[in-house]
């Protein structure tokens, strides 16, 4: 299979808290980029249900709307973030640059 992500991903350990129009929970980003992120989680969601993510690192949380790609029962699900401002998109490349700090 080849590999369709290009933007670089950093293993992290942020939480998360999302919600969609159907449910909503907590868990944990472990891969993120500046695309989107894998969040590990309950939950039913479906691939390219809308959800709204808030990550949530030290005092800072970055609120992101984005679209499921997959999810995997019981563990968690793929989020492409859907960055329409620059704000936004400062915003998770902040959140990035923030965690990679606290990895080294």
């Amino acid at each position: 299979m080849q590999e369709r992500r290009t933007a670089p991903r950093l293993r992290t350990n942020i939480s998360a808290r999302w919600e969609t129009l159907k449910s909503q929970g907590r868990g944990s980003a472990c891969d993120l980029s500046s695309g989107g992120c894998f969040v590990l989680t309950g939950g039913e969601l479906s691939a390219r249900e809308l959800v709204r993510l808030e990550l949530i690192l030290d005092d800072q949380i970055v609120s992101v709307w984005g679209y499921v790609v997959y999810q995997v029962p019981d563990m968690g699900f793929a989020v492409r973030f859907v960055l329409q401002i620059e704000d936004d998109r400062r915003a998770i490349e902040h959140l990035i640059e923030h965690a990679q700090r606290m990895t080294v």
